[in-house]
């Protein structure tokens, strides 16, 4: 009986741990320790009891430590040891075993950019660096000052005033058309018959505007600003290309005349307004670039938007650089609409070494800027694509004049390729005096005449064993027998002291009267134009004309090594290869070129 007694019922002990707590527990040991006939006996069971008490708690702590620390019940996730496989940085021909590592989320610490706050004279800078047009150093110096004609007239623009659009542009509304305004620059070159003038680029949705504009004028030191009237609206474009009427966006180069008593002084900035009191909606930076030594370079290149999104042209473009750089080009000078990833990392690499500078850009007003989009717009309307073209290269212009014996506009695939020389500078000694000899008055440009060296022509007779696939214009030629005609396709070295206005193939308007150009002969130099097919208004007459006659011409091979190594280097610094950072640029053979 007493045996009996003695066993707890199903369940009571585990219901007394949870329900009394310690004070419980210890109560029902004393009553059910008066029942046992012995010290011993109750020395045990009172052991007993006391030992499930301890592992209950222990086994419960337990369970609600590891239910913390779950997700979807599936176990514990943190203060595990995360053990990692990773394989060697490298693959290699021998097999190597895996390293394994372990990953101990409290020993780690994530990896973000801890730099300091940027003061606002850093992000001046930054900003100025990414619109150049934007005066905002001189509206930082004079921020919160009072500088206007008085009370009502002309106030100083803060920036936060200013009517910007798609970035790049900022807009006057008029009674007679919107204006949207590009760049400022301050033009004193030579010939220039009314000198100093303040150039303003940009488009304007009339043709021949009629309505009176006025430039404020503002100097550095000076606290209200200095009128001049809109002079010369002069247009971009022919009547006869096409898309001659009100309401789309015409290229214009609009001209202010310093007044006398400022002359000797170069604006800051300027605004375009309608009325000269007007409270301006457009403050554009002066630009006014000097060579820093006060000599000019020979060579630029001005290059227009690139719209490139989806077609990934990095490796061409980097033999395109290097051809021109190998040619004698100073700098190149590439506007980017939209490009892709790669060709952002090319143009990043040759920007860090000074040999490349690019500039954003983006189409004004209502027209299309979504990336893919962009490039469809311009791709079915051509004429509005040649238009806004006109901008980059006239922009390049008059930031570069003061800095460039000659300024080329070229496609990158396009190279001015001189024939009785190995460079643009000996080129131009050969050729400049021949344009004197038939004309004693300087020329405006010097163009060169088109030949197509197509995808095509290099198909039908096979690669070049020594050369590298990869390298497109050594591969690629053979090229047309006939030329485009004299006039037609041409590209042009200018020269930047007698240009007013430059279209993609020749000058438009020249300072001191109507623009010369000098054609090359075909035996100094000609452009190599590299395409798939003819362009489309010379579709009908292509395959006659040009894909059927080809000829082998190897005159770049003359600068074969120097271009090989250049561009080998340069993909290798920039990962284009699948290979380890230890590789070496092997030598190339020296015989001649022979097909595969």
């Amino acid at each position: 009986m007493l045996r009996g007694n003695l066993s707890l019922k199903p369940g009571l002990a585990s219901r007394l741990l949870a329900e009394g707590g310690g004070m419980a527990v210890m109560g029902a040991t004393r009553r059910m320790c008066r029942w046992c006939p012995t010290r011993a006996l109750r020395r045990g069971v009172y052991f007993l009891l006391l030992w499930c008490s301890l592992c209950y708690l222990v086994f419960r702590f337990s369970g609600q430590e590891e239910a913390g620390f779950t997700h979807g019940g599936t176990g514990r996730l943190l203060l595990q040891k995360i053990v990692e496989t990773r394989a060697p940085p490298f693959a290699t021909t021998e097999s190597a075993p895996n390293v394994t590592t372990e990953f101990n989320p409290l020993e780690q610490e994530p990896s973000v950019d801890r730099s300091p706050s940027l003061s606002e004279q850093d992000m001046a800078e930054q900003i100025q660096a990414k619109i150049p047009n934007l005066p905002i150093s001189y509206w930082q110096k004079y921020k919160g000052k009072a500088m206007s004609k008085n009370k009502t007239c002309a106030k100083f623009p803060s920036l936060y005033e200013l009517s910007f659009n798609n970035m790049y542009w900022q807009t006057l509304k008029t009674s007679n058309g919107t204006f949207y305004l590009y760049g400022a620059y301050y033009d004193n070159r030579t010939l220039v018959a009314m000198k100093p003038v303040i150039r303003v680029l940009g488009m304007i949705d009339r043709l021949e505007p009629r309505v009176k504009t006025f430039c404020q004028l503002w100097f550095e030191g000076y606290k209200e600003p200095v009128f001049a009237k809109v002079w010369e609206y002069k247009y971009i474009w022919y009547k006869k290309w096409g898309n001659y009427k009100n309401g789309l966006f015409q290229p214009y180069l609009i001209g202010c005349q310093i007044p006398p008593g400022h002359r000797h002084l170069v604006p800051q900035s300027v605004s375009l307004v309608e009325r000269p009191c007007d409270m301006a909606t457009t403050n554009l930076r002066v630009i006014h670039n000097r060579p820093p030594n006060g000599q000019k370079e020979d060579f630029a290149v001005c290059v227009k938007g690139l719209d490139f999104l989806h077609d990934d042209l990095s490796v061409r473009l980097v033999e395109w650089l290097e051809m021109l750089h190998v040619l004698g080009a100073n700098k190149v000078f590439l506007y980017e609409l939209e490009v892709h990833p790669n060709i952002s990392k090319v143009l990043q690499h040759y920007q860090a070494l000074g040999r490349v500078e690019v500039t954003k850009l983006t189409l004004p007003g209502e027209q299309p800027n979504i990336p893919g989009l962009l490039h469809m717009y311009l791709k079915s309307k051509v004429t509005n694509k040649r238009q806004n073209e006109l901008i980059p290269y006239n922009d390049c212009l008059y930031k570069n004049m003061y800095r460039y014996r000659y300024i080329a506009l070229l496609d990158t695939d396009e190279i001015i390729m001189p024939k009785s020389s190995m460079s643009w500078k000996g080129l131009m000694e050969i050729v400049v005096p021949k344009a004197l000899k038939t004309k004693k008055d300087p020329r405006a440009s010097y163009n060169v005449r088109n030949v197509y060296f197509m995808d095509t022509m290099r198909h039908s007779h096979g690669w070049f064993r020594e050369i590298p696939h990869y390298m497109h214009m050594l591969q690629h030629v053979y090229r047309s027998v006939n030329y485009t005609k004299p006039g037609q396709y041409v590209k042009c070295f200018h020269d930047p002291e007698r240009v007013l206005t430059l279209h993609n193939h020749f000058p438009l308007a020249c300072l001191g009267g109507s623009c010369s150009s000098y054609a090359v002969d075909t035996e100094d130099a000609h452009l190599q134009h590299y395409r798939a097919d003819c362009v489309n208004t010379l579709k009908k007459s292509c395959s006659q004309e040009y894909k059927n006659h080809t000829v082998l011409d190897t005159t770049i091979w003359r600068f074969r090594e120097p271009l090989v190594s250049r561009v080998t280097e340069t993909l290798l610094k920039l990962g284009f290869f699948t290979t380890n950072s230890s590789s070496r640029l092997v030598d190339l053979p020296a015989s001649g070129v022979r097909r595969k």
